[in-house]
């Protein structure tokens, strides 16, 4: 029996699996990494070991640092969760030679799949239909377009779609540092491209007496970088006969590698039928809840239940319902999904039935692993949340979640909940018409756009204000219970300016006997304001404003959206003023390479730098044509966020 499990992983995977410990009445241990010293899954434990740094890897990546805080704290098993050391052989094996419980299959099985290319041969032994495998030194014009893709790892890391021969070498090398960066393995291969596939993937669980589970199938196909988003269970294109043929696969892969525990087998499924290998996760799935909602599981506690011997029934049970989960990550879709860090000041989702666990009845389950006042940091991957929606019907699991996400309250960093809703509300994606090129065929100037529209930023604003001068007056130790700029006689109207979205918005405002009268929201009647909520007769119909200030920033959640608009200063700090043409580093990184260098001449969206960031590489694109006037870093260099990297003048003759 398993009395104290060190769970070898952070945020909310972490924070799942001491969920299951506990209910088990099983011990936990956590660790964390100096950043991460504050986190929830950290206090959650029973006991915490520190784990000296911030890189993954002098930290979670550190198998001895790791095996040394499961011995002083008494461990005797180690869970891996995803990511990181969770699909490592030597990992897995170093803690059973420590005398420890691996709670997940053996390493022997881990190291077969370990390696992309070795895998789909074992696969393609075992009768699993398979993609060719393409040498990225041997490809032609006529194998495109293909995906280039790194042996080891996942989560769309070290992966790059070629169109044109003169693609290809960039994208290798792009791929291969990539691999190295997130992996530790630069190795890459490719293969060919499925345009207008979906990604398929089944559940397997099996035991180390010779049973083998099929939980059904996950549709994965809404992904951005070939890292999915949008998980559901089961797939609206898979009709029973399909369904049949998929698990049967899964199951003669898992038991020609001798699997053991929980596991994930993923294909690509063409428009014609047919379907693909493309590789057996040897862990547990970032999206794991929707077929624990759907099949009334708890994969985590059968995870460490097989690990300690026990047998699985003859056969699993029965679906029933639909489940769809969402990723709510910290970035801009709409900048190339530029990754955010900062503090996290609010995280509320409402109506919430359910956390790391499946909901009693249909329902909403949420795992996080933040919190309000949250860290966000830049070593780690931006997911903030998984959502997930467990209804009779997928239709009614679309709508329930997107009211959830539109009613959730996310202040501090900006995500792709507004993304998400419109993904959950799009016809196409209702009628269950989807593939991994969703996001390109619907257009990201479609979904990217906020829920909120420019009339409603401007009711927004003028609710901010209102909000800010009652907060003026509350704090007034004279004749605070007068309207904010009362006069007898009618003078100025108040202003204030604030920084939106879309550019500055100025709100001008009077409180009189006759009411509140604005140009920026003419008709608009106010009803009744507090620092934190404001009630206006908007359009004839009275709307509540929920008013939330962090700083300079001051966030508005009404039933029009979420806006968070910045406080303009009324006289501006000439010290703080940046340079004309100035290309400023979205997020702290590291300069990966300078592919411009002073008195160049550049075009409008020409890559000029490549910085490295939570364990993605992202383009600093030149915002106009011009000459570089300036370049102030140097491949190699830490750079904080907003320094400025280059200085771009003018327009080349």
């Amino acid at each position: 029996m398993i009395n104290r499990v060190l769970v070898a992983n952070r945020g909310e995977i972490a924070r799942r699996v001491l969920r299951a410990c506990r209910d088990l009445g099983i011990g936990t241990v956590a660790v964390h990494s100096d950043p991460d010293a504050a986190a929830p899954h950290v206090r959650e434990a029973d006991t915490a070991g520190r784990l000296p740094g911030a890189s993954p890897a002098e930290t979670y990546l550190s198998a001895e640092r790791l095996l040394d805080v499961a011995r002083r704290a008494g461990a005797d098993a180690v869970h891996p969760g995803y990511g990181f050391l969770s699909e490592n052989a030597d990992f897995a094996r170093a803690v059973t030679e420590a005398g420890l419980t691996w709670i997940g299959p053996p390493p022997e099985a881990i190291a077969a799949m370990g390696s992309k290319i070795e895998a789909k041969k074992l696969m393609a032994a075992a009768d699993v239909p398979v993609l060719p495998e393409l040498d990225p030194a041997q490809v032609t014009e006529a194998d495109l377009p293909l995906l280039v893709k790194a042996s080891a790892g996942g989560g769309g890391r070290g992966m790059r779609v070629v169109r044109a021969p003169e693609e290809l070498r960039d994208a290798v090398a792009g791929a291969r540092r990539e691999a190295e960066s997130a992996f530790g393995d630069p190795t890459v291969f490719c293969e060919p491209l499925l345009e207008n596939a979906r990604h398929i993937e089944v559940q397997v669980l099996a035991d180390a007496h010779g049973t083998v589970w099929t939980l059904g199938e996950r549709e994965c196909s809404v992904q951005r970088r070939h890292q999915k988003i949008v998980e559901e269970a089961p797939s609206p294109a898979v009709a029973p006969e399909s369904r049949a043929r998929l698990c049967e696969a899964a199951a003669s892969a898992a038991r020609a590698i001798g699997y053991v525990g929980a596991g994930t087998v993923e294909f690509m499924l063409a428009r014609d039928g047919r379907f693909y290998f493309l590789e057996v996760n040897t862990r547990l799935q970032v999206e794991h809840p929707v077929t624990e909602c759907v099949y009334g599981v708890d994969l985590v506690r059968l995870q460490i239940e097989v690990a300690e011997g026990a047998r699985l029934p003859e056969a699993p049970p029965e679906p029933r319902g639909h489940a769809i989960e969402v990723r709510l990550y910290a970035e801009d879709p709409a900048q190339d999904w530029r990754p955010a860090s900062g503090t996290l000041h609010t995280f509320e989702v409402p109506g919430v039935d359910a956390e790391f666990a499946v909901p009693a009845g249909h329902g909403l389950r949420l795992d996080s692993g933040v919190e309000s006042g949250s860290e966000v940091g830049v070593h780690y991957d931006p997911m903030l949340a998984k959502v997930i929606a467990w209804a009779p019907s997928r239709s009614a699991a679309a709508r329930r979640l997107a009211a959830a996400l539109r009613r959730a309250r996310v202040h501090g960093l900006t995500t792709n909940r507004d993304l998400l809703v419109r993904v959950l509300e799009e016809p196409a994606f209702l009628d269950g018409d989807t593939d991994t090129g969703y996001l390109d065929r619907v257009g990201l100037d479609t979904l990217a756009a906020p829920l909120a529209d420019e009339a409603a930023v401007r009711v927004c604003a003028l609710a901010a204000a209102l909000a800010r001068a009652a907060a003026d007056r509350a704090g007034a130790r004279v004749l605070g219970g007068l309207p904010s700029g009362w006069r007898n006689v009618r003078s100025q109207p108040q202003r204030r300016v604030f920084q939106g979205p879309g550019g500055p918005v100025e709100v001008d405002y009077r409180l009189d006997r006759n009411g509140l009268t604005s140009e920026l929201c003419p008709g608009t009647a106010l009803l009744s304001a507090a620092p934190e909520r404001v009630v206006l007769d908007h359009g004839g119909l009275r709307e509540t404003f929920t008013v939330t200030t962090a700083g300079d920033s001051v966030h508005v959640d009404s039933r029009l959206g979420s806006v968070t608009l910045a406080a303009v200063p009324r006289f501006a700090d000439p010290s703080g003023q940046i340079a004309p043409g100035s290309l400023l580093a979205p997020m702290p990184g590291t300069v990966v390479r300078v592919e411009a260098g002073p008195g160049a001449s550049v075009a409008e969206g020409q890559t000029l730098v490549v910085l490295e960031a939570m364990k993605m590489e992202h383009r600093i694109a030149a915002p106009s044509a011009g000459t570089v006037a300036e370049m102030n870093v140097a491949a190699g260099q830490q750079v904080e966020s907003g320094a400025v990297l280059a200085v771009i003048e003018g327009t080349p003759e």
